[in-house]
């Protein structure tokens, strides 16, 4: 049997290891957010234009525009991306406009940084406009590590309980 002062050597580290796994987990991640866009018409434009604005990202995400029947095409040149800081002075508010569109076809709008990848995608036709919304997380290089600290932290802190009760 276990004496009391290894009982609690082993919880103190035990517990030790399960923050270090939290910590871990934070810096991993960092700080960042991401929030799924909504895409619209732009009603606010001279021409046809459709308008993808998505509430909360950091660190800054990469916008891509994409259309279904013109798959090769590259629309930064009829497309207008900008950033506002939000209010909080930490996120911003992603705002891109793309101009030119054409009925019939569906536009997809694509945000991500190295955290998340978000899509609004959108059509309209004469008579309706369809619009779809998905987030992706995308796979943390940190999070092998952090969950295998925090297995081994919280197996040894259920094997100095056992100890305790045994």
């Amino acid at each position: 049997m276990a004496s009391l002062g290894q009982i609690i050597f082993w919880s103190i580290i035990s517990i030790i290891i399960v923050l270090a796994g939290a910590i871990a987990l934070i810096i991993g991640f960092g700080i960042s957010a991401f929030s799924i866009p909504e895409i619209d018409v732009d009603y606010n434009a001279s021409s046809e234009s459709f308008r993808c604005e998505a509430p909360r990202w950091f660190p800054q995400p990469t916008v891509v525009w994409t259309s279904q029947v013109d798959r090769r095409t590259n629309f930064s040149e009829v497309s207008n991306t900008s950033f506002e800081l939000n209010s909080e002075n930490v996120t911003m508010k992603v705002i891109s406009v793309l101009y030119n569109v054409t009925i019939n076809n569906t536009y997809s709008c694509m945000i991500e940084n190295n955290i998340a990848k978000a899509t609004g995608d959108i059509k309209v036709t004469e008579s309706e406009i369809k619009r779809r919304s998905h987030l992706e997380l995308l796979d943390s290089k940190a999070s092998p590590c952090v969950s295998s600290v925090l297995a081994i932290g919280w197996v040894l802190l259920l094997l100095s309980s056992y100890l305790i009760l045994k």
